[in-house]
């Protein structure tokens, strides 16, 4: 049973079943072990409820679509995740096309709906530190707006990070959705989250991702995470997108649509910083 002050070590092996050699710590809730056995894992604590068993169920849901590669789940329970440790290495030019192929693998794999949670996931679950419901919904655009952007819109507001008069251009962004949204697509099975430092160019040449937000959602949204937190060979990652399924018409001018989302979550926790970058995003895709 887990013990409220156990530290990673002790987590690693009540959840694999395995004694562990040794421990390094990485953060304040990340850290390796090295199993007895040799195995090296990571060890992650999460504090926020559920949180553990959503990156549990959105690895998972991801690792079945048999498209991009994602660690290994060894061990999970209301506090800690335990997965495969991925050793990384460079960057390249090939790695970033395979990339973007199995991206897009990734996200015709589907969902049943926008906002649909994975398998087994809680519907409250996380993005980073945020809180993030994943509410099911038909209409892209609707949904988006409801469950997306105005949540983080109106935290933004209550923290004083964003003004309520300054609000107003993000609520019409919000009214023009349907007219900007473009042709409309089926729910992609999304990361959810993925800014650079949750793909990891592994070693072996073959890219990882890690510690998603998984759920239903638009497959332009991932791409224009990628591109607003900056990703290397993003050119190659979407010619190898583009190889297996084109994307639509406009997509690059819906880009600034989709990076609402995660600047008002970074507005939300991090401050004003971003939130002059989401109100420039803003005025600009409203044309004012």
């Amino acid at each position: 049973m887990a013990q409220h002050d156990e530290d990673p070590g002790a987590a690693a092996a009540r959840l694999t079943g395995r004694p562990v050699a040794a421990v390094r710590a990485r953060s304040a809730g990340l850290a390796e072990a090295t199993l007895a056995d040799g195995r090296a894992v990571m060890v992650k604590r999460n504090d926020g409820a559920g949180a553990a068993a959503a990156e549990a169920a959105g690895l998972r849901w991801l690792a079945a679509a048999g498209a991009v590669a994602v660690p290994g789940v060894l061990g999970q329970d209301g506090r800690w995740l335990v997965t495969e440790l991925v050793a990384v290495g460079r960057p390249g030019a090939e790695a970033a096309i395979r990339f973007g192929r199995g991206l897009a693998a990734l996200h015709a794999a589907g969902a049943a709906d926008f906002g649909a949670a994975p398998p087994k996931g809680p519907r409250d679950a996380w993005i980073g530190t945020a809180p993030m419901r994943n509410e099911p919904g038909g209409d892209w655009p609707h949904w988006y707006a409801e469950h997306r952007v105005l949540p983080y819109l109106r935290t933004a507001v209550d923290r004083g990070t964003l003004r309520p008069g300054e609000a107003a251009v993000v609520e019409r962004v919000c009214e023009r959705l349907p007219e900007l949204a473009g042709p409309p697509e089926p729910p992609a099975r999304l990361h959810g989250d993925l800014w650079n430092g949750n793909v990891l160019w592994g070693a072996d040449g073959r890219v990882r991702l890690i510690d998603p937000a998984a759920h239903g959602g638009h497959r332009e949204t991932d791409l224009a995470m990628l591109r607003l937190f900056g990703c290397p060979y993003l050119d190659l990652v979407l010619k190898g997108y583009q190889e297996v399924a084109p994307l639509a018409a406009g997509w690059a001018e819906r880009v600034g649509v989709h990076q609402l989302f995660p600047l008002l979550v970074h507005t939300a926790l991090f401050g004003r910083g971003y939130a002059e970058q989401t109100l420039e995003t803003s005025r600009t895709i409203a044309g004012m």
